[in-house]
């Protein structure tokens, strides 16, 4: 079980995004959280404040969403409740069943593992950043990663069943997510940008922006990606891609960089 809250004008905005966009948005990132315990979403239950002038076409977007999102992976959503509100605000909690397996929680990655990454990483905040400067509709796929992430779901029990030992979504920057399992576990996590998944759309969009792509991927979160930790002889399925390994120590380290990177922080972002 997960639960998460999205507030519009922090985690969305409605001239942006539509309430299909943001349906789909706010049952992704819940759904996340579920795949990366190692469980198969089953149904979400949602708590929303709504505006008492939104007209019910909305309200019929926002449902849309949230149910499209859970076909994806056959989930539903189960129940809820409606309250009065001065802005919109969707409470949402996930479920899942972990079929009598234990969860991958972040506290198992050990000295000699590798670290490897799911998904995509650095897409949304990109997105963000060209919604920000006037200049989405130049990337749509980009803008469309903002509004509406696409987390890899099937990723999170596969992994589990190949001997992740520790896992997690990147909700909030993978390097601050990384840093959870690094405390959690008592180690340190090497990260080699070299083999971060970096794509021409984003090298594009960075260069009109004058902004380091390296560092939407490593601090930009929202795309909810998985990052989990195998031990070494377990190769990582399709999908996966190692980009590090944990060694003895602590905290978490980009080989090869000096720059102060860090992640979003819900008190002081």
């Amino acid at each position: 079980m997960t639960t998460d809250l999205l507030l519009e004008g922090r985690h969305f905005r409605r001239d942006w995004s539509s309430p299909y966009d943001i349906g789909r948005k706010a049952a992704a990132q819940n759904l996340a959280d579920i795949a990366a315990m190692g469980a198969v979403p089953t149904a979400l239950v949602v708590g929303l404040g709504l505006p008492g002038d939104l007209p019910t076409s909305w309200l019929d977007g926002l449902t849309d969403g949230f149910g499209d999102e859970c076909a994806t992976i056959g989930a539903g959503v189960a129940g809820g409740d409606i309250v009065r509100s001065e802005r919109v605000v969707l409470g949402v909690t996930a479920l899942g069943d972990l079929g009598g397996r234990p969860p991958v929680t972040r506290s198992g990655a050990r000295p000699g593992q590798v670290l490897a990454v799911a998904g995509k990483l650095g897409h949304a905040a990109a997105g963000l950043a060209l919604y920000e400067a006037g200049r989405a509709e130049e990337w749509p796929a980009l803008a469309e990663a903002h509004r509406r992430p696409s987390p890899p779901y099937s990723c999170g029990p596969a992994a589990a069943a190949l001997g992740a030992t520790a896992m997690l979504d990147v909700s909030d920057g993978l390097l601050q997510d990384i840093g959870h399992i690094a405390t959690a576990s008592g180690v340190r996590v090497e990260i080699d940008p070299a083999l971060l998944p970096v794509d021409d759309a984003l090298t594009a969009a960075a260069a009109a922006l004058g902004e380091d792509p390296l560092r939407w991927t490593l601090t930009g979160g929202e795309d909810h990606a998985l990052a989990a930790v195998f031990p070494p002889e377990a190769a990582p399925p399709g999908e996966w891609r190692v980009v590090g390994r944990v060694t003895e120590g602590e905290g978490v380290q980009v080989r090869g960089r000096e720059e102060a990177y860090g992640g979003w922080d819900h008190f002081r972002g």
